[in-house]
């Protein structure tokens, strides 16, 4: 009996290794709207560093990989020598809103529609949709005019890649010093708080979810390694890939299976699997009609801003930042700052209360 074929294989890795994230969300509660939430009304950063946990494992085990020779990073969108700076800031303050309208990110989201949430299910319409019309639909001459604007070629200033590694000089020892000091750096800031020590759901949550994130890279890197036709080198991230998958599941016979949307399936099935293993699956629905406007309204933000940001917050959040690259860095604090902005919106009633809150109380 011959091999299965390469892209079956990298399929099947990124299943399995979506459904393994998708059980370690819906068993821990890890939610990267929930961690920002939980840090700006109550003071609790138990989520915050779980997040800042899979933050650091991923560097770590990224960079490794990278050290290693096993995978090449500078293949990766995020590393390109075009910094789109001002997409990825602005598309993520559009996700950082978006998504405390709609309950949570695209990952959480997905496991929540495997766990029952039908609310859940317009959320990736919308965010499918949204996110598919910016990439190749009607709103993406828009972004494409306002990255070809905003766009930094590091090429033309002796740079191959925005990588810091590569900011910095690119030598083995530039790149092995900040592959281990940053994830150092993160690791103490995590671990110094007992409170955090004393949950132990979190801490196993945020390392498997950081592994995940290596995993995806030596999936395609490594086991999608063709000298012909190589698979794309790419992580978990869920906002472009479920409008694939939403493309694919309507044009079955004239589309192809990827890494992407396969991720988008495994997280749906772990977090159903996990929901019934823990006996939390349960069919939820809309209280009321606002509720519909918020969780549309976000899914439609989560669309636009993922896709001109490159990335959720796990595509840019962690997978991107696993790459240390600069626009990673700047997609990342547009997420936060468009969270605090969202919660602070819920609060106020109002954007321009919220905006105010924003500054005041920080």
């Amino acid at each position: 009996m011959s091999a299965l074929p390469l892209p079956y294989l990298v399929n099947i890795a990124g299943l399995l290794l979506g459904a393994v994230f998708g059980a370690a969300v819906q068993r821990s509660n890890f939610c990267t709207m929930g961690a920002i939430s939980d840090m700006v009304l109550m003071g609790d950063g138990n989520r915050l560093r779980s997040w800042v946990l899979a933050m650091a494992v991923a560097i770590l085990g990224s960079q490794l990989l990278q050290l290693t020779g096993l995978i090449d990073l500078k293949g990766a969108i995020y590393t390109t020598p075009n910094l789109g700076w001002l997409g990825a800031a602005i598309g993520g303050l559009l996700f950082g809103f978006g998504m405390v309208q709609a309950g949570g990110c695209g990952s959480r989201t997905l496991v929540r529609f495997g766990a029952g949430n039908l609310k859940s299910l317009l959320v990736i319409l919308m965010i499918g949709i949204a996110g598919y019309a910016t990439l190749r639909g009607i709103v993406g001459p828009a972004r494409v005019w306002m990255e070809g604007w905003s766009m930094v070629d590091l090429k033309g200033h002796g740079f191959t890649s925005q990588a810091l590694p590569d900011l910095l000089g690119g030598s083995a020892t530039v790149r092995w010093v900040l592959a281990l000091a940053i994830p150092a750096a993160l690791l103490v800031w995590v671990f110094k708080a007992a409170r955090f020590r004393r949950q132990p759901l979190l801490i196993m949550a945020g390392l498997v979810i950081g592994l995940v994130i290596v995993g995806g890279w030596a999936a395609t890197g490594i086991l999608g390694a063709d000298e012909f036709e190589p698979t794309p080198l790419a992580s978990m991230t869920f906002v472009a890939p479920i409008g694939y998958a939403l493309q694919y599941l309507m044009t079955f016979t004239g589309a192809s299976l990827d890494f992407g949307i396969s991720t988008v399936g495994g997280m749906i099935l772990g977090g159903f699997l996990m929901a019934k293993l823990d006996r939390s699956f349960r069919i939820e629905s809309f209280a009321s009609a606002q509720d519909v406007v918020s969780h549309v309204l976000g899914g439609v933000l989560m669309g636009i801003g993922g896709v001109t940001a490159l990335g959720c917050t796990v595509g840019q959040g962690m997978t991107g930042i696993s790459t240390l690259a600069v626009g990673s860095f700047v997609a990342l604090a547009g997420i936060v700052i468009g969270g605090i902005l969202g919660v602070r919106y819920l609060e106020e009633g109002s954007l321009p209360g919220a905006v105010r809150a924003l500054f005041q109380r920080g």
